[in-house]
């Protein structure tokens, strides 16, 4: 918890929301809890103060969490922004990029809110029937582990992942940059002839490579029905391009898992939360992206700034009350239109970088291809 007092009692409270056992959405909640760490980050971050500044948005103006300046992601690689002394940093989250490429940089006090946010929204969406904390599953992860990866936000959280949900067995299933290709196919022959069904977790690269192994080799795998995935985009196209609709078909061909129990995840090294497709939790819905209660959303129009109409495509914009010792607004560099209570990603702004931690992993197995 902060040394600061003010900090460690907004940190109280947004802990306690994500622990409670029955997700509450409220906007009233959400607003005095936003206003109140943007006024503490705008205080205690000299360089978010100035962009607040330069756009005469400040806490005695902004009155709302839509109005709150969202900082482009783009700026991590630029500037440090975080709101306690240097010497406080327990951990440092780093976005993806070659040896030459700079790398944004989220530097963390605690991992306690980033940890307490990842469970519950990682449960609801991917084993929404899960009703007691003792629920486990089968999962085999498709990137390298925290050891590997000490500085991925996405192999981190799939360490807490499998430390919390996952059965004796789950595990990583990339080591020394190349991918377990053999250890995954036992994995996956055995459940498909106990009929004990398994989650894969990975990057679409990974599942690329998944899918042309099995293909070389010419095998079939029917998974247990209540088998299940999660993507977490940062396709770049490397070996191949594959549009997703392709990937997910080759996916029910090979494995036998349809695209209704495919769910690509939205997240990225600069947010605390991350949000879902609501296939799994939603079936009979459309598919959209959901997150937890202290997250939201707004599409907001990339040449002005306000918030765009229903359904136009625009800027995604994040508030995500899990960024309390950095700054809680970020635009993301990506597009996307809202859905019902919720948004779909359609692509990245122009001459905006690729983006995502998942990239970084999807980099390891590259160096590792032929």
């Amino acid at each position: 918890m902060s040394a600061d007092p003010r900090r460690a009692d907004i940190d109280r409270r947004v802990l306690e929301w994500m622990r409670e056992s029955r997700w509450s959405y409220s906007e009233k909640r959400f607003e005095e809890l936003a206003l109140e760490l943007f006024a503490f980050q705008f205080e205690h971050c000299e360089i978010y103060r100035r962009f607040c500044d330069g756009r005469s948005q400040t806490p005695s103006n902004v009155k709302t969490w839509r109005q709150i300046p969202a900082v482009p992601t783009s700026a991590l690689k630029e500037v440090e922004l975080r709101c306690f002394p240097a010497s406080d940093t327990v951990h440092r989250f780093r976005t993806s990029g070659t040896s030459s490429d700079v790398r944004g940089t989220l530097y963390l006090d605690t991992l306690e809110l980033y940890e307490a946010s990842l469970l519950p929204t990682f449960r609801r969406f991917m084993f929404p029937e899960f009703l007691l904390p003792e629920d486990r599953a089968a999962i085999q992860v498709l990137t390298p582990s925290p050891i590997e990866q000490p500085d991925s936000s996405l192999s981190h959280m799939f360490g807490v992942v499998l430390d919390a949900l996952g059965e004796q067995g789950s595990d990583f299933a990339v080591e020394n940059g190349e991918l377990l290709f053999d250890r995954v196919l036992t994995v996956l022959v055995e459940s498909a002839a106990s009929e004990m069904p398994i989650t894969l977790c990975g990057t679409a690269f990974a599942f690329v490579h998944l899918i042309d192994h099995m293909s070389q080799r010419g095998v079939l795998i029917g998974l247990p029905p209540a088998s299940r995935i999660m993507e977490t985009g940062g396709f770049k196209g490397r070996s191949r391009e594959v549009p997703r609709t392709e990937l997910y078909a080759e996916l029910k061909r090979v494995l036998g898992i349809p695209a209704e129990r495919i769910v690509n995840q939205y997240g990225m090294t600069e947010l605390g939360s991350q949000f879902y497709d609501s296939v799994i939790c939603g079936p009979s819905e459309p598919r959209r992206k959901l997150g937890p209660p202290w997250a939201r959303v707004v599409i907001v129009d990339p040449e002005t700034g306000h918030e765009a109409a229903t359904g136009q495509v625009g800027s995604i914009v994040v508030v995500d009350l899990a960024n309390t010792g950095s700054v809680l607004a970020l635009r993301t560099g990506d597009l996307g239109r809202a859905i019902l209570d919720g948004f779909e990603v359609i692509g990245r702004e122009p001459g905006a970088d690729a983006r995502g931690c998942s990239i970084g992993a999807d980099e390891i197995l590259d160096r590792s291809s032929p």
